[in-house]
């Protein structure tokens, strides 16, 4: 039970960082008129949340998958199983935030670039996942051969 809990937290955490990821770049007119600061300032800021969210997700996960499942085939549910957390949250999110304000849709191209981000997201999952399984066996195979 406690890998099942396990395995839905690592999920919903895969969906989490997903999630905030559309929606910085769905809401960026929103962004930028509620706060008040210039176009490139948000962009900047929204650059940088993306590039250091990236960096810090990688080993977040990594460490996550080695701690929890130590190697045990069941992680790689998490590759799958995160989609339907992501619409969960961006349903939440839609619902709770409505665009009211018509200026505040986002450009016809953020939609494909989201449809990009979910078609390479499940394989930056699957190898972030494959490393922190696989490493045991990797290691015990180098051992092996010495």
């Amino acid at each position: 039970m406690k890998t099942f809990l396990r395995l839905n937290m690592l999920s919903a955490l895969y969906a989490f960082v997903l999630f905030i990821s559309v929606e910085l770049q769905v809401n960026f007119y929103r962004i930028w008129r509620l706060t008040g600061w210039e176009s490139w300032t948000v962009d900047r800021i929204t650059t940088a949340i993306h590039i250091i969210g990236f960096i810090v997700t990688i080993f977040l996960f990594y460490s996550l998958v080695r701690k929890w499942f130590e190697g045990r085939i069941m992680v790689y549910w998490s590759v799958i199983l995160w989609l339907p957390y992501v619409i969960l949250f961006v349903f939440i999110f839609a619902t709770l935030f409505p665009m009211t304000d018509r200026g505040d849709s986002a450009a016809p191209v953020t939609g494909l670039i989201i449809i990009g981000q979910l078609m390479i997201y499940p394989f930056y999952l699957a190898a972030i996942t494959w490393f922190g399984s696989a490493r045991d066996f990797v290691v015990e195979e180098i051992k092996s051969e010495k």
